[in-house]
């Protein structure tokens, strides 16, 4: 039987399948690549991520559908000190939706334009409804990464709230202390693939200048080193805290002098749950628990917010709940005391 070796989008692996196959259920990461599209590869065999991954089909598959090409994203001008980029996806008729994703992104921006003064001019929101220009997809979503640093200047507060699902996959270039990249799906990943963490690091992080701060809310799965900042602050209950230093001789993770913050959903290796237990509404358990606590008590620091955060998880998730259940977890371009630094965006 005639055969050919093609590449897992997910993983790179590459195997020899049937000449008339159209799909590759891959065996090592149990991801699915349609055929019909080639991977880019550099000319080490290494895959690029910092190109598009794939060619783009003329009508794009999406979770649950088709969608007709869309044009491309429309971004505000980048103008004035605060700027944000809110990414809801829902995944509508797909296996594994995200009921909540929408009310999310609009809970953060409502919280953003109310109490930390954000103009909704500088704000982008990527959902599935509405504007048929601010769809998250791959594209949409890297080029709508772009505009959130673009311009950056000493002084500015950027935001980047992602909420959607995120996977896992190996890593293949050893920059990775568990040996594993996080990366996250938008919305037509079943054939443009997802945006690993890799490069997250190097579109928004690594052009910080110093005297600006990026703070990123990523409610998703895996979502611990979401953005591979090179350090891990692990707290107790009692707020005893200690840092972990992810740092790998093979690539640099900081920014260009700036401050990145992200607090994510969970560790690299866990879950999150939602909220509608609790309120009624299909809500991340992050960020109703992010947006009320900063409702109710401004002007805490990073430690008290982070105490705070998991208390209210806690009870939006059910009491009955493990407490290990769901951690969030706050990592950094720099270690700093999260007792005594208060937390504004």
């Amino acid at each position: 039987m005639a055969s050919r070796r093609v590449y897992c989008r997910w993983c790179g692996k590459q195997t020899i399948v049937p000449l008339q196959a159209q799909t590759l259920r891959c065996p090592a990461c149990n991801g699915l690549t349609p055929l019909q599209i080639n991977r880019t590869f550099q000319p080490n065999g290494n895959i690029n991520h910092n190109q598009a991954d794939f060619r783009r089909p003329s009508q794009p598959t999406v979770a649950g559908g088709v969608y007709q090409s869309q044009p491309p994203v429309c971004v505000p001008a980048a103008q004035g000190p605060k700027r944000a980029l809110l990414c809801g996806i829902t995944y509508k008729g797909d296996d594994t939706t995200c009921p909540g994703s929408i009310n999310n992104v609009m809970l953060m921006k409502k919280l953003l334009v109310e109490q930390f003064r954000f103009p909704t001019s500088s704000i982008l929101v990527l959902t599935e409804g509405g504007d048929p220009s601010r769809i998250p997809t791959k594209m949409n979503i890297r080029a709508a990464l772009r505009w959130l640093v673009q311009g950056c200047q000493p002084g500015d507060s950027l935001v980047f709230h992602y909420s959607g699902r995120g996977s896992q996959v190996k890593d293949r270039d050893g920059d990775e202390i568990d040996g594993y990249d996080e990366f996250l799906l938008p919305v037509d990943y079943e054939t443009e693939g997802g945006i690993l963490d890799d490069e997250l690091n190097a579109t928004i992080v690594r052009p910080l200048p110093r005297g600006a701060v990026l703070h990123s809310i990523i409610d998703s799965c895996y979502s611990g080193t979401l953005l591979d900042l090179p350090n891990v602050c692990r707290i107790k209950r009692q707020g005893y805290f200690r840092w972990e230093d992810h740092r790998v001789p093979s690539a640099y993770r900081g920014t260009s002098g700036g401050f990145a913050v992200s607090i994510s959903a969970c560790g690299d290796h866990e879950n999150p749950e939602d909220a509608m237990a609790f309120t009624g509404d299909a809500l991340g358990a992050l960020t109703y628990s992010f947006v009320q606590t900063l409702e109710q008590k401004p002007g805490l620091t990073y430690g008290h917010l982070h105490l705070a955060i998991c208390e209210k998880m806690h009870v939006a998730i059910g009491s009955n709940a493990p407490p290990s259940l769901q951690v969030p977890q706050l990592s950094s371009s720099h270690k700093f005391d999260i007792h005594s630094v208060p937390f504004t965006l």
